[in-house]
């Protein structure tokens, strides 16, 4: 690590929040830029947080009775083909393999944009009664998506993701199942990652290619964008038809089952560097950070150092056996200065500092990376100190939060007319509208033309809205949210 290198500032965000966010995931050092174009390396950091929130999320997937399984990366070209709208939707962006050990292949090869094809083709196999039925498996893997505009973590040509895929006996169940899934991704998002987010349904223009529904968890960051966290599709039984999936009921009738998918990308990454980020560098909530404590030693010559060392390790003993993922940083050659600077921009939520004066007065000087820097620093007794720390990182979790909470509070609003929403989408920072709509899509598609605001989601059980259209002035069906979006 380069002192020097590293103790350059970052490009504030407000004054080029694009830059900010680049510069940010490199210097914090989550991930770096492949050979590959539109690629990205994700180095150990990066991974750690990844690898918590799955683990997070893969266990309240299982809580709701599905199982993980694993799917083929290679799908045969003719599979794409069986579902008009699916292939319609994924067609731009597939990566086609033509040949391999040295010889073209009889049928071209698709690289996984999604897994709705393969795992259907299996689902005809596996299902043959309604004693086989709910189907409901889950899988963490890559797909490959070929992005021509890419960002690291935002939009790369390969992700990491995961994807359910579930088959029911009836169309209310499978709704059920898509909306529980809907709760599993708002639930974590807002208490593991600590993101606020509006949940609804999306626009037919927005929905999932080959779904009769689609339902969406969706965060606004800082730059007034929207960025889509977690989707749940009721897939109907076009799946199903397309792909003869058929199963006998119990009055021995064959039916087609109804399914659904559901999914979660490596873009929650983004959504949690942009969301807590400062001009410091990550802000990262407890539950995810690999480290959420670090002590650093401070000393001035080898007598004092040995005390101190002494007491930072057993600080540490204390910090693990109370689960607190702590690291211990002995690094020498350089300044304690520089030290608070690299955690505070690896997002470390709690630093601990320990020096001489600290010892003889019993205590620990503890910084929070939650607050600004006047008011993030104080003092606990030494003996206390493991045994407050759990109850200080709730704090934390829930300090990031409130605040998130707040700025999407602060950058929502509900536009009177027409050209107060092409004004604010106009601008910096245009925020989350919600409005009035009566649904039609050409309503939709003049919002989208003319200001580049999309339908974000339309929050479910409204009652009657009693209001007009912004945009067409006819009575409204509903309220909607729009923003400009990732």
């Amino acid at each position: 690590m380069n002192p020097k290198k590293d103790e350059k500032k970052i490009t504030p965000r407000s004054q080029d929040f694009a830059a900010w966010y680049n510069e940010l995931v490199l210097r914090a050092e989550l991930a770096d830029y492949a050979p590959v174009r539109g690629c990205i390396v994700f180095r150990p950091d990066g991974y750690a947080i990844w690898e918590a929130l799955q683990g997070e999320l893969d266990r309240r997937i299982k809580r709701t009775g599905a199982r993980n399984a694993y799917f083929p990366l290679f799908i045969p070209q003719s599979f794409l083909s069986k579902e008009a709208q699916h292939v319609a939707g994924f067609a731009p962006e597939v990566a086609v393999v033509t040949h391999g050990g040295g010889k073209e292949l009889d049928e071209p090869l698709i690289v996984r944009p999604t897994s709705e094809t393969i795992i259907n083709h299996m689902f005809a196999q596996w299902i043959r009664s309604h004693r086989d039925l709910p189907l409901m498996v889950n899988q963490w893997c890559n797909v490959v998506r070929w992005e021509m505009r890419t960002r690291i973590f935002l939009r790369t040509a390969e992700f990491l993701w995961q994807e359910g895929h579930t088959a029911h006996a009836s169309r209310e169940e499978a709704e059920q199942e898509a909306l529980t899934m809907l709760e599993v991704y708002r639930a974590f998002c807002e208490e593991i990652l600590a993101l606020p987010l509006v949940t609804g349904r999306k626009s037919a223009a927005e929905r999932f290619p080959g779904a009769l529904e689609t339902y969406t968890v969706e965060a606004l960051m800082p730059d007034g964008r929207a960025l889509q966290c977690g989707t749940s599709h009721h897939l109907g039984q076009n799946f199903a038809r397309a792909f003869e999936i058929r199963f006998l009921d119990a009055n021995n009738q064959l039916q087609y089952p109804w399914q659904t998918s559901w999914g979660v990308s490596t873009r929650l990454l983004g959504a949690l560097i942009m969301a807590h980020g400062d001009d410091q560098g990550l802000r990262l909530p407890p539950a995810v950070a690999p480290r959420q404590a670090v002590i650093v030693p401070i000393w001035r010559n080898p007598q004092e150092g040995e005390a101190v060392r002494q007491a930072a390790r057993q600080l540490l003993g204390e910090l693990e056996r109370a689960g607190v993922r702590t690291h211990l940083d002995e690094r020498e050659g350089v300044t304690p200065g520089f030290k608070f600077n690299d955690w505070e921009m690896r997002g470390v939520p709690a630093r601990i500092e320990i020096g001489p004066r600290d010892l003889k007065e019993r205590r620990a000087t503890v910084a929070r990376r939650d607050r600004p820097a006047a008011g993030a620093r104080f003092a606990l007794a030494l003996e206390e100190t493991a045994a407050k720390m759990p109850g200080l990182l709730a704090e934390v979790q829930q300090s990031l939060f409130a605040q998130a909470r707040e700025a999407m509070r602060r950058n929502t609003f509900e536009p009177k007319d027409y050209a107060e929403l092409s004004r604010r989408m106009a601008g910096e920072g245009a925020g989350l509208a919600s409005l009035f709509w009566c649904g039609a899509e050409s309503c939709e598609t003049k919002v989208r033309d003319e200001t580049r605001a999309t339908c974000r989601a339309v929050p479910l059980g409204q009652d009657e809205p009693g209001g007009r259209c912004l945009v067409c002035g006819e009575p409204a069906r509903e309220r909607a949210y729009f923003a400009k979006a990732y």
